[in-house]
């Protein structure tokens, strides 16, 4: 419970979080929860509910002048964290995918969102691979489903990377020019919030669209 808890916490106010960290493991070893994260939300098909896009734009703000964190450092190590997690995913899915698809105990790869990263690929192809990581969830999956497809690794690695460096760099830098004014200052929770539940729209529209197309 204490860990659900723990989560749920996390996904409300990862401000609070970072700034228990910056004190607690000093100006470089802070960096550590922030990659592990990152890495496992995107690089472990199980935990796709780990918090992305909110945790970058968290860190962001505390990469601004006097936050404790240097923006830089933030976009090449989180970037890294999101590219080889996306790499670890890829090879999971192309050595067991298919096992861990048929035993059905990853209750949240669904068919609807298996269907939902397939009409991606089919429609998109490699560029897929950059766009669903602006999905929640859905780019948890994505990974692990090219490496189910046997997508070409050099092409894979590379819309890997790009889109790894574009994901952490938007929502960094989102944080890292706006989260100091008051405005954000003063509702933060309520910022978080709207983050989630955007980034959250097209994910949901897409499963809704597949599930209605299933139904004609």
């Amino acid at each position: 419970m204490d860990i659900i808890q723990f989560f749920i916490d996390l996904l409300r106010d990862p401000r609070n979080f970072i700034a228990q960290w910056i004190i607690d493991l000093g100006p470089v070893w802070v960096y550590t929860p922030l990659f592990l994260i990152v890495f496992a939300e995107t690089g472990l098909v199980v935990t796709p509910f780990l918090p992305g896009d909110s945790l970058l734009f968290a860190a962001g703000v505390f990469a601004a002048p006097g936050g404790g964190l240097n923006i830089a450092a933030l976009i090449v190590l989180i970037s890294a964290a999101a590219i080889l997690g996306n790499t670890s995913n890829y090879w999971i899915g192309r050595k067991m995918g298919q096992v861990i698809i048929d035993s059905g105990r990853v209750k949240s790869l669904t068919p609807e969102r298996i269907a939902k990263v397939q009409a991606m690929f089919d429609k998109y192809g490699l560029l897929a691979i950059v766009l669903t990581r602006f999905f929640p969830i859905i780019r948890t999956f994505a990974p692990f489903l090219a490496g189910v497809g046997a997508m070409h690794f050099a092409r894979f690695t590379l819309f890997n990377a790009i889109g790894g460096i574009l994901w952490v760099s938007v929502f960094t830098l989102l944080g890292y020019f706006f989260g100091g004014i008051p405005f954000v200052q003063d509702n933060f929770e309520f910022i978080i919030i709207a983050i989630v539940v955007i980034s959250f729209i097209p994910t949901i529209a897409g499963l809704i669209k597949v599930r209605l197309g299933k139904g004609d």
